[in-house]
């Protein structure tokens, strides 16, 4: 089998954005809005609440105005009962206008350029320099939302999805972060001891959320750090189940993860969706093992996760599927372990149970399934493996779910036949389970090795074979007798 090294790779480019999300600090700046209609009594309300010094102009105000200016959520607010001119905007940090006529709007816009200020009209895109977009306030969490304009009511839409999962006592835990921040940087920690602090942090902020943080939490947490500096030099391994491709299947743990991860060693098959939700500041490096591929030797994997450990770095080793199926686990637990380097895993959904899911089916159905089994498709030298208890292939009541099977499904269709599996055991081929381009072959047992040799993709593919499937085989059996038939009424018709 050919090797190869293990290769550092960069993210993939960030894909186009229609806008540029950006977070203006406005406190004591000046700011000047034009109008008083009720879009810009909103807009002056969330201006003033960033502390900004606010200048609205209008010939005249309603009393919500007057209100305003009395109590402000924070800054000030001067009410102008005028309209604006060119000499209002200088200094101007900011500049919004509600105005009917398009000239007048490109007159304000023209000088907010000349006086440096960015410039919004409302309901006017077509004249706006930066757009105002939804908001979810755990300030100083804060969290903004924009369609570009394009579909402002799927944006008030995840506003409320967000705000219904983001608890609300989070205000606090940032407000606390914020402050606690000095007392942090004065210990001056190395970047890894750093780095942890601010994980437990977070960990108890997500755990506790509708809860404040207290001076006991405050100096629990420092003293971690305190105590942890000298042991920060060694950082830590996680083994994190990547899934089988879709990445709305990774779980909330293995998502964490990704996001505080320094380096990442992730296989051939763990898709570009997933790896693109890890930090972006974080290695990536390809260490990629593929059966009867061109691979990393395992003992090079083991070796640079816990040479990178060493030197206080957080190392995801990202694996598709779950680590503990089929994925050589153990000899990376027993690597970090004899290193002296801590090791956790996050479990992943297999492709299994993706492959499952995507057919509709239940792998243990109570009325014809007792039991499960997950089988490798090759032995270390890359044939079928010789040491399968044909006995338990051969139980009518068993599903088996066969792993990495391409090379070696001729055989083992031979001898699970000999042991007695029906020759019309239903049994289905899945290539990339859960992908947007995953493929599905529907076959029995005895023909299913050469219709799977006709696919020239190269996708992982996994097999499953049991009277589980029977109903998906039948559906399979009606839908090819649907188009044989509509094949004929289209022929019938050019006739």
């Amino acid at each position: 089998m050919k090797q190869r090294k293990p290769v550092a790779e960069r993210p993939g480019r960030i894909a186009p954005l229609a806008v540029l999300p950006v977070f203006f600090k406005l406190a004591g700046k000046r700011v000047v809005l034009s109008g008083a209609s009720d879009g810009a009594l909103w807009k002056a309300e969330l201006l003033a609440a960033c502390g900004a010094d606010l200048h609205v102009f209008a010939p005249e105000f309603p009393a919500a105005f007057a209100d305003l200016a009395n109590n402000p959520p924070a800054g000030t607010l001067t009410l102008h009962t005028r309209m604006w001119s060119p000499d209002d905007l200088e200094g101007a940090v900011l500049a919004v206008a509600d105005l009917d006529a398009p000239e007048e709007a490109e007159r304000f816009a023209a000088a907010a350029r000349a006086a440096g200020a960015a410039y919004n009209l409302i309901d006017k895109p077509a004249f706006c320099g930066f757009q105002f977009g939804g908001i979810v306030n755990r300030s100083p969490l804060v969290i903004g939302i924009s369609t570009d304009g394009a579909a402002p009511i799927l944006g008030q839409a995840i506003r409320a999805k967000i705000e219904a999962i983001l608890p609300a006592g989070l205000k606090a835990w940032a407000e606390a972060a914020r402050d606690w921040r000095p007392r942090v940087q004065i210990r001056k920690p190395a970047y890894a001891a750093r780095r942890a602090f601010w994980e437990l942090f977070t960990r108890r902020a997500l755990g506790e959320p509708d809860r404040a943080p207290t001076l006991e939490d405050r100096e629990a947490l420092l003293a971690t750090l305190d105590d942890g500096h000298a042991a920060s030099k060694t950082g830590h391994v996680s083994l994190v189940g990547a899934g089988p491709g879709d990445p709305e299947l990774l779980t909330l743990k293995a998502m964490r993860a990704l996001q505080a991860a320094d380096i990442i060693l992730h296989d051939d098959l763990v898709s570009p969706e997933v790896l693109e939700l890890a930090r972006r500041e974080a290695t990536r490096i390809r260490v990629g093992k593929k059966g009867h591929g061109p691979s990393c030797k395992q003992a090079e994997i083991c070796d640079l996760m816990v040479s990178l450990a060493r030197e206080g770095k957080h190392v995801v080793r990202l694996k598709s599927g779950d680590p503990g199926i089929f994925g050589r686990a153990t000899e990376e637990i027993d690597a970090c372990r004899k290193a002296g380097v801590p090791v956790t895993i996050v479990p992943g959904i297999t492709a299994a149970q993706g492959g499952a899911a995507s057919l509709g089916v239940s792998l243990t159905e109570r009325s014809v399934a007792r039991r499960l089994q997950f089988l490798t498709g090759h032995g270390q030298d890359g044939a079928l493996p010789r040491d399968i208890a044909w006995e338990a292939i051969a139980d009518p009541t068993a599903t088996t779910v066969l792993y990495m099977p391409r090379k070696s499904l001729s055989a083992f269709r031979a001898k699970a036949l000999a042991a007695g599996v029906s020759t019309a055991m239903p049994a289905v081929a899945i290539m990339n389970a859960t992908r947007s381009d995953e493929r599905q072959l529907v076959a029995t047992l005895a023909n299913l090795p050469e219709k799977l040799a006709a696919w020239d993709d190269a996708g992982p593919v996994l097999v499953m074979i049991g009277q589980v499937l029977a109903e998906v085989q039948v559906l399979a059996e009606v839908q090819v007798l649907a188009d044989v038939a509509g094949q004929s009424a289209k022929a019938a018709e050019a006739a």
